[in-house]
């Protein structure tokens, strides 16, 4: 045998094992999405994701509380208005008693150390469900969107959001958004984080059941990438980058990990977020329902090949149980 066929030799032990790969998950390299929505109170079960909850701001301090001592480092918040009156433009997005705003002031207070994201879009706040404004024949109308987007940012930041992280897919917003921040001293103050790569994905389903964000007509191929678009994402990521953003998100992540890894050598000083979205979450509870695998073997498997890919920042479901295995 040549002395070049031997490999084994270097990872015959646990520890060598470990240093094969160029990163190891860490703790903070989970971002755990929650469901804030306006009634203060609530504690309402997600059926279609395992062990999740929309919960009212008067609930954070008992649900993030045990989470933060476990070293939870960050989460990213998403509003679901059930009382508002939702219009064409989204005015509830950034209404100061509505549940983005009033959560990132109860976080801050409960939990000064905890990083908050705030996702931006439009889709949960306006009466037809798209991401955007609307021309008059149901189109997207992109101006005034960005506008508006740049508008709700402005708000979350002034809030004090740590980072702002558009999901909408306009073309222009980040601009729109950096620009709106440079004009309100807030440049320097507020990361954006840019949903860069987002497709329009099956895999969204229990997100929108939880958020009840899904359009009342028609759908958001238009505006978010189609599947087998990988040039299209790479310019979607370099046009991003030279509009401001401060960190590139490809969503969804495990069938998207040669994007993973394109944003990392496209961006190579950027750091690079993927979205473990709710569809992929479901599917990996499901197969270990139905024996297929180990619910935590997989749940690292699947995770672990998003830092392979290049990822340097998770926004994952898992991340209460990856708070618990990562102690071991």
């Amino acid at each position: 045998m040549d002395i070049s066929s031997i490999l084994q030799g270097g990872y015959q032990h646990p520890l060598s094992r470990s240093w094969q790969g160029r990163r190891q998950l860490t703790k903070s390299m989970f971002m755990y999405p929650i469901f804030i929505t306006d009634d203060p109170d609530a504690s309402v079960v997600i059926p279609s994701l395992p062990g999740q909850r929309r919960w009212g701001v008067n609930q954070l301090e008992t649900f993030l509380g045990p989470l933060v001592k476990k070293g939870l480092k960050s989460v990213i918040i998403f509003g679901v208005p059930l009382t508002c009156e939702k219009d064409g433009r989204g005015t509830p997005a950034d209404d100061p008693s509505g549940p983005v705003i009033q959560a990132i002031k109860k976080i801050k207070l409960l939990f000064p150390s905890l990083y908050i994201a705030c996702d931006v879009c439009l889709c949960e706040y306006t009466s037809h469900g798209h991401c955007g404004l609307l021309h008059a024949d149901g189109t997207i109308n992109t101006k005034p969107s960005v506008l508006r987007l740049a508008e709700v940012s402005v708000n979350y930041a002034k809030a004090g959001a740590h980072c702002v992280a558009p999901s909408d897919m306009m073309d222009g917003r980040i601009k729109a958004i950096k620009q709106a921040f440079i004009d309100a001293d807030l440049a320097s103050k507020c990361t954006l984080m840019s949903y860069s790569a987002k497709f329009a994905s099956a895999l969204y389903g229990p997100f929108r059941d939880a958020a009840g964000s899904a359009p009342s007509f028609g759908d958001r191929k238009c505006y978010q990438l189609p599947p087998t678009a990988k040039g299209l994402a790479r310019r979607a990521i370099q046009r991003d980058m030279v509009e401001g953003a401060d960190i590139i998100m490809v969503k969804p992540a495990l069938p998207y990990l040669d994007i993973i890894s394109d944003a990392t050598q496209l961006a190579s000083d950027h750091p690079i977020a993927c979205y473990q979205v709710s569809g992929e979450f479901a599917m990996v509870h499901a197969g270990a329902a139905a024996g297929v695998y180990d619910l935590k073997t997989m749940a690292f498997e699947t995770t672990e090949s998003m830092v392979r890919a290049g990822a340097t920042l998770i926004l994952s479901y898992f991340t209460p149980d990856f708070l618990d295995w990562l102690e071991v």
